[in-house]
Formats: structure tokens, C-alpha cells, sequence
């Protein structure tokens, strides 16, 4: 086979793979804007060092190190 036929072949491939995320993309923004589907949930939710357990007991505290950073490193 030619290069450029090849080419040609994984452009189109390419092309028709864009076209079905660009459905699927609408598909899920009508669903987010109607209602039918909620972002995010309560089953992946993690709780922060600091916040209690459900055994009563507080989870172990942060080290002093990491306390004392800024809230915001870097950035112009």
C-alpha cells in the first residue's frame, strides 16, 4: 500500500471517531441541561484528614509541615 493511502485511511478513521464523541457529547449535555443526569456522586466522595470518622474518633491530623504552606503556590 501506498503511504499516502494509509494516511488517507487513519484521517478517515480519525474523522468518523470525532464525529461519534461529538453525538455523544450533545447526547449528554441535553441530558446535564434537562435534568436526567446528575454531575457527580456521593460514592466517590473522600473525607479530609481532619474531619471525624465514623467511629467518633478524628482521623490523624496533618503533620505541622504541611499545615504552615500557602494556600496558593505558584502562579503569576
Amino acid at each position: 500500500m501506498k503511504t499516502t493511502t494509509i494516511v488517507a485511511i487513519i484521517l478517515g478513521v480519525l474523522v468518523l471517531i470525532s464525529i461519534v464523541q461529538a453525538f455523544q457529547l450533545n447526547g449528554l449535555k441535553k441530558k446535564v441541561a434537562e435534568g436526567q443526569l446528575t454531575v457527580g456522586s456521593s460514592a466517590g466522595k473522600t473525607t479530609p484528614l481532619s474531619a471525624p470518622t465514623s467511629g467518633g474518633q478524628k482521623a490523624a491530623s496533618l503533620p505541622s509541615s504541611v499545615k504552615e504552606l500557602p494556600q496558593m503556590v505558584g502562579g503569576c
